[in-house]
């Protein structure tokens, strides 16, 4: 893998637009059902974040280009399942990979509407969960208050780990950086964290409310 990255990252380094394509392209990519299990997106995205600290590339350029691929993977996906329904997954290639789909299915019926989100967050069946969901007969509108929110968090959370690492060798090493780079995206971070960990309460007492409200009464 690193035999890969390194003149990746060398050659996009110096061509900046070819950057933010490439990010685009990764996230893209790796929300496409089977594309998205060998595709190493994430590993890619982590990579050239680490770009921005040394301003290479800028921070809400590589978070647009991480988004918007991953809206259009996700949305692509999605669409492809909603027009044909079940039958798509039992169709070629999907059947190459039963295991993963019947996760994928199990990880819908569980957590329902909520498993569009968690699934952003949980490879491989991020990249199978999106195209159930429409076979499953899920409706648009909820695909996407889930989906969307759910990649606005997913971007930061896949681009700010390599920039915060490169950023702090820079503070710590002596190495030439932007300062003011490194002090907005420490607020990120902690906002980010912040979302995360607020969601996750909410979620699960909405979960574990809905359990005890079901329970019949004595």
């Amino acid at each position: 893998m690193t035999s890969f990255l390194d003149p990746l990252i060398a050659f996009v380094s110096a061509h900046p637009w070819l950057a933010y394509l490439t990010l685009f392209l990764a996230a893209l990519l790796e929300a496409v059902p089977v594309v998205g299990s060998v595709i190493p997106g994430s590993t890619i995205i982590l990579a050239l974040s680490a770009l921005v600290p040394g301003g290479e590339l800028a921070l809400p350029w590589v978070l647009l280009a991480a988004a918007l691929g991953a809206v259009l993977g996700d949305g692509s996906a999605y669409w492809i399942g909603h027009r044909r329904q079940r039958e798509i997954l039992t169709t070629w290639p999907l059947t190459n990979y039963p295991r993963v789909v019947a996760q994928s299915e199990n990880f819908f019926h569980r957590f329902g509407t909520w498993a569009v989100f968690f699934a952003r967050f949980v490879p491989p069946i991020r990249a199978f969960v999106p195209v159930t969901s429409g076979a499953l007969g899920m409706a648009p509108a909820k695909f996407y208050v889930v989906n969307i929110p759910a990649i606005l968090l997913w971007a930061p959370a896949h681009v700010l780990p390599g920039v915060l690492a490169v950023s702090a060798l820079h503070e710590y090493a002596g190495l030439p950086h932007h300062g003011h780079v490194g002090k907005h995206i420490w607020i990120l971070a902690v906002v980010g964290v912040a979302i995360v960990a607020g969601a996750a309460v909410w979620i699960y007492r909405r979960r574990n409310g809905g359990r005890v409200a079901a329970k019949p009464r004595a």
